[in-house]
């Protein structure tokens, strides 16, 4: 007889200040997935079911600022600080006293540093297409500027309002260009040019890549109607307080066992190499390439990316 699938239930549980909407399936040890931008817990509809169907009890949290969690109105509430605080909060609400934390894209170092900064956590911790990078010496913004120009989109995304209005216009849009010029057989978006927004430098697909279908692009615009995009953008407004507020953690390294994921497509790897990533993460049992994939890997080679996190997870037990 075939089984049948975990289902995806959803709830909201109090997080520390913070009412967080997860979405969650299985029974067992806990496994946190952990989304980037601009994205959702729905990203991680591939895993949820299948890592619940060996045996794990997986959610999948809207991150703060997020789609269906609370979005607190001050951008300085968005620090690394608060969001790895909230990993270990929805552990305590969920009465788990540890875990194995993946994260992709912003959720990658919300992974890195929960796993850095609380060891005693964290039994297992994973990266997906951002590689852990230790504090440098330098700010991260003014480094950004020196070595990618103004052009570059985390420079674009620092004054508030502006991408936030251009990402709001039209998310359909906005949704089906990011995620196709990022995937693995997506058009390279260039430098922001001055007077355009980073939705001019995107292509507009046609059709959308094989992985991805118009009803996944209805479910991030529904998902992302209320609260929009201001919440998610002021993680990256606050990447020179990161730097500020991690002084204690200069070029520190996490011992914890860890595994790396990206495409070999993915352009993130550009300007954060995964070069040298063991000297940096003592605890990485191995590095993961996926051959054609570009930046949203779980959802573009969902089976491989699953099977390398169950390949983790058992050996951790």
């Amino acid at each position: 007889m075939a089984s049948v699938a975990p289902a995806i239930t959803h709830r909201h549980v109090q997080a520390g200040s913070l009412s967080m909407h997860i979405a969650e399936a299985g029974a067992g040890p806990l496994v946190l997935l952990l989304h980037g931008f601009p994205e959702s817990w729905y990203s991680w509809r591939h895993q949820l079911t299948a890592l619940a169907a060996a045996g794990y009890h997986v959610v999948a949290p809207d991150q703060r600022g997020y789609c269906q969690t609370d979005a607190p109105a001050n951008v300085w509430d968005y620090t690394m600080l608060h969001l790895t605080g909230d990993v270990i909060a929805l552990m305590d609400a969920l009465g788990a006293d540890d875990a194995v934390v993946a994260g992709h894209d912003w959720g990658a170092p919300v992974a890195w540093h929960t796993a850095l900064f609380r060891p005693d956590r964290i039994r297992g911790v994973v990266g997906l297409s951002v590689a852990y990078r230790p504090r440098g010496s330098a700010p991260p913004i003014a480094t950004f500027r020196r070595y990618l120009g103004d052009g570059f989109y985390i420079v674009y995304f620092q004054e508030p309002g502006v991408a936030d209005a251009e990402l709001s216009r039209d998310p359909a849009s906005t949704f089906r260009k990011l995620l196709s010029a990022l995937s693995g057989d997506g058009a390279r978006m260039n430098s922001i040019e001055p007077g355009q927004g980073l939705l001019d430098m995107a292509p507009d697909p046609a059709p959308l890549p094989a992985w991805l279908t118009e009803q996944d692009i209805d479910a991030f615009v529904f998902q992302y109607a209320q609260a929009g995009f201001t919440g998610p953008l002021n993680w990256y407004r606050n990447l020179d307080r990161n730097w500020e507020l991690t002084a204690a953690w200069r070029h520190a390294r996490i011992h914890t066992p860890a595994l790396f994921i990206a495409g070999d497509h993915d352009p993130v790897l550009r300007y954060i190499s995964a070069a040298g990533l063991d000297e940096f993460v003592p605890g990485l049992t191995r590095s993961v390439m996926l051959p054609g994939c570009g930046h949203w890997i779980q959802q573009e080679s969902p089976a491989e990316v699953t099977g390398a996190l169950l390949e983790f997870l058992v050996g951790l037990r």
